[in-house]
This record gives C-alpha cells, sequence and structure tokens, in this order.
C-alpha cells in the first residue's frame, strides 16, 4: 500500500512498501519558474527554486538566513557569493592558465587540442589514447583507451549535447561560476597510472586543507569513495560509493599535493582540488570545484553534513 502525501507547493511523495519515491506534479510552481530560468529570475524566484531542488534532492527544509550544514552552506555560496575568478577556474580551459601562474605548469596534464566544436577534431591526428572533455561539465568526458574502437560519430553526438546551452550548470543547478562560460572542447593527454585511476580530491575551507577524498575503480561497475582526516586517518563519512577499508593512502606527493592545493584554493571560501598521480609518481592537477556535488551531497551518517559545515566560515555579505 501506499501513502500520498503533498508538501513545499506542491512537491509529492509516494510511500510504496515503505520507500518514499518522490515526484514532481505538473503544472506546479516550480515546473513554471524553471521554464523561465533562461530569460532571467528574480532573486526571490531563484531562491525559490533552489529551496526546491534542495528538498527534492536532500531531503531537509534550506535556511540560507543561518546555514549550519555544509549543503547550506553550499547553496549560499551559489546564491550569494559570485566572483569573476570562479568563472575562471570553473572553465577547464582557462583554468589552466590560473593553475600555470599560481603554481606552475608542470602540473598541468598535457593538452592536445582545444576546440570550437566536434567538427574541428581531426581524429586521424590525435595519439591512441586520450580524453575528451567539455569546459564547463561534469562527468561530461569522453575516455579514449584504444582509438580504432571508438565509434567517432557516437563521441561526436556526445560532445554536441554537451555543449548545448541549456546543458550549461547554471541553468540545471544555478551554480553561478558556470554562468557566463563559453563552451569548448578540449582534449587531454590519457594519464597511466599503475593499477587504476585514483582522484585525490583535497577539500579546503578558507584556504585551510580540511580532509581527502579518494575515488578510484574496484571493478567495471563498483567504485569506492574514501574520507580522510589530514593524517590520513579512514574516516567513517559514506558519500556515494564504498567505503574500501584495506585501501590504503601511499602518496608519495601528499605534502606537496595539500601546499598546492592550500596555494589554488586561497582565493575561495571552498574549493575542491583534484589531483592525479600516474605511473611515474608525478602529480597532475585534474580540476577546481567550487561548489562541490552541488550542495546536495548526501552524508551518512547526517551528523557529517552539520560537522563539515563547522569547516567553512562563510564570508560576510557586502
Amino acid at each position: 500500500m501506499g501513502l500520498l502525501k503533498f508538501d513545499f507547493d506542491g512537491f509529492i511523495s509516494l510511500k510504496l512498501l515503505n520507500k518514499e519515491i518522490k515526484l514532481f506534479p505538473f503544472p506546479c510552481k516550480y515546473t513554471r519558474l524553471y521554464s523561465k530560468r533562461f530569460k532571467g529570475l528574480t532573486q526571490e524566484e531563484l531562491k525559490y527554486l533552489l529551496e526546491f531542488q534542495f528538498k527534492y534532492k536532500v531531503g531537509y527544509k534550506l535556511n540560507l538566513d543561518n546555514p549550519k550544514t555544509f549543503n547550506e552552506k553550499i547553496q549560499w555560496l551559489k546564491f550569494y557569493y559570485h566572483d569573476s575568478l570562479m568563472t575562471k577556474c570553473a572553465d577547464k580551459v582557462e583554468v589552466r592558465n590560473y593553475i600555470k601562474d599560481t603554481v606552475g605548469e608542470q602540473y598541468l596534464v598535457p593538452c592536445l587540442g582545444i576546440y570550437n566544436n566536434p567538427e574541428e577534431i581531426d581524429f586521424d591526428k590525435l595519439p591512441n589514447q586520450f580524453v575528451l572533455k567539455v569546459n564547463w561539465g561534469c562527468k561530461e568526458n569522453i575516455i579514449v583507451r584504444d582509438k580504432s574502437k571508438l565509434d567517432i560519430k557516437k563521441a561526436k553526438r556526445k560532445l554536441k549535447k554537451w555543449m548545448n546551452p541549456k546543458s550549461n550548470n547554471y541553468y540545471r543547478y544555478f551554480e553561478w561560476q558556470y554562468k557566463d562560460i563559453k563552451p569548448k572542447i578540449i582534449c587531454e593527454k590519457y594519464i597511466v597510472c599503475d593499477k587504476y585511476l585514483k582522484d585525490y580530491k583535497f577539500h579546503c575551507c578558507n584556504g585551510n586543507f580540511k580532509r581527502l577524498l579518494v575515488i578510484g575503480a574496484i571493478d567495471e561497475k563498483h567504485r569506492f569513495c574514501n574520507f580522510y582526516d589530514k593524517n590520513l586517518n579512514l574516516l567513517n563519512l559514506k558519500n556515494g560509493g564504498t567505503i574500501k577499508q584495506d585501501e590504503k593512502v601511499n602518496l608519495n606527493n601528499y605534502s606537496k599535493m595539500v601546499e598546492l592545493a592550500e596555494k589554488l584554493a586561497k582565493p575561495f571560501p571552498l574549493c575542491r582540488v583534484d589531483f592525479y598521480e600516474d605511473i611515474n609518481k608525478d602529480i597532475y592537477l585534474g580540476e577546481l570545484t567550487l561548489t562541490p556535488g552541488n550542495g546536495t551531497d548526501i552524508f551518512e551518517p547526517f551528523e557529517w553534513d552539520y560537522k563539515l559545515g563547522e569547516d567553512l566560515i562563510l564570508p560576510k555579505l557586502k
């Protein structure tokens, strides 16, 4: 048996066999305002959309006036904190200049090409292995390990779809830093790792490194997501994926990564700095993320949402 209830101006929750299924009714205030987003929104309309998305994704009511949790504080930054440097650093092409000027170009993944559209890519001139990315995207990557197996037409269709203005994260989740990015495609060298690629994500609050998230593949279908404190002790914190208890962080470059992360994160209240380490133990910077998880990550146990929020001191409103 199911229980249907209405909440938060038309938000529908259907409880079926003790499992809650969340639905959007149509039409409702949210869908009317969301369809208006390309033409421009008032601050009150934008605030409403953020509140609605937050409740839908995270499950509790957003408090923008007095944010306490990590997720609430990210929403506050999305709504109030706008700096032109954020746009530069959210752009996977332009951020390369910021990295070069701040810590040095030796940490950049070698660039094989920058394109305004998929038709500009000359696949014949690319090596057998490479990675294609859209500069404003999240998880919009084409990883090519064997060019002979690449469906070029399918790859071009994906890239074209990802470059559509409606794919801009501002118009989906209202992350301000993406709004004025001009879409481009960047092709980078394929990074060869010892066993499998691990993503080392250094979370910095107010320019200070706080914790490390390591994401890696267990097999083709499963990945682990381990959080560590500054002393590389595994934390009982789950945020998607599986905690791999026997995963040891033996980074030769750990202290150097912390140093680089804090330099790059210094101008921002919140910044996640992502690194890779290749088979030769060389450091490469992946990207800078200024609103991790769009401020809608589910932390388990829930108390971590408050604990992580305590690390982040929000700037004063001007």
